[in-house]
């Protein structure tokens, strides 16, 4: 069974600004689920379990591609872990937003859903996710995290769930440093806006837009 990672460098779901990418997802899904409906769920923990975050999402992949839509919500313990783990074995497709990165691994850790999440991959649930939602998945992710909560100008380099080699960043359109810190590394990924790679078995197989495998370093 195909293991695959769909990573999102950004985009604004609500302006559909990734459609071209959220319908390569949908066919994914589609194909996964078939005969029956698909099933997609969304994890909005880097934004703090955004309820507006979700409903963008459910406006794209309901009512444009015609998949039913679920959310896991973890931050303020809405959901239970039997209720979790029951959305994880329903699902086709988990979809992570974007947000706060270290916020995100941190929460996963603690309740367990990094295991959930590796354990749906093994089983050939589609992984996919924007921004945070598309760093998460490398050894490494070059994340905004301190930026965000006021605590540093810098961007910062950060473990992260190891499901594929090197490190990535998002928004590479923004980030144009990051070419300096990838020499640092054996694989880096440069995702930009509106862009994304396709990974399966851990290996990238296609690359939209503005989204790049860097050069490998030599040891």
């Amino acid at each position: 069974m195909t293991k695959r990672i769909i990573a999102i460098g950004g985009g604004e779901l609500k302006n559909k600004t990734t459609l071209e990418i959220d319908k390569i997802i949908a066919d994914h899904i589609v194909k996964r689920a078939y005969p029956n409906r698909g099933c997609a769920l969304f994890l909005g923990t880097a934004s703090h379990d955004s309820m507006p975050y979700f409903n963008s999402f459910r406006k794209i992949y309901t009512s444009v591609f015609d998949i039913k839509a679920e959310v896991g919500l973890l931050v303020y313990g809405e959901n239970d872990e039997a209720n979790i783990r029951a959305k994880f074995d329903k699902a086709d497709c988990v979809y992570v937003g974007g947000g706060d990165t270290k916020f995100m691994l941190d929460l996963w850790k603690e309740k367990g859903v990094d295991k959930l999440l590796s354990d749906a991959y093994e089983r050939g649930v589609i992984l996919c996710g924007l921004s945070a939602g598309a760093v998460c998945w490398f050894q490494n992710a070059y994340t905004d995290y301190d930026i965000m909560r006021g605590q540093s100008s810098e961007y910062k380099v950060l473990p992260a769930m190891g499901l594929i080699k090197g490190i990535a960043c998002p928004h590479y359109d923004e980030r144009p440093e990051f070419d300096e810190v990838a020499k640092d590394f054996d694989v880096a990924y440069a995702i930009g806006n509106n862009s994304a790679i396709v990974f399966e078995d851990g290996e990238p197989v296609e690359y939209i837009n503005n989204a790049k495998k860097m050069q490998v370093k030599q040891r």
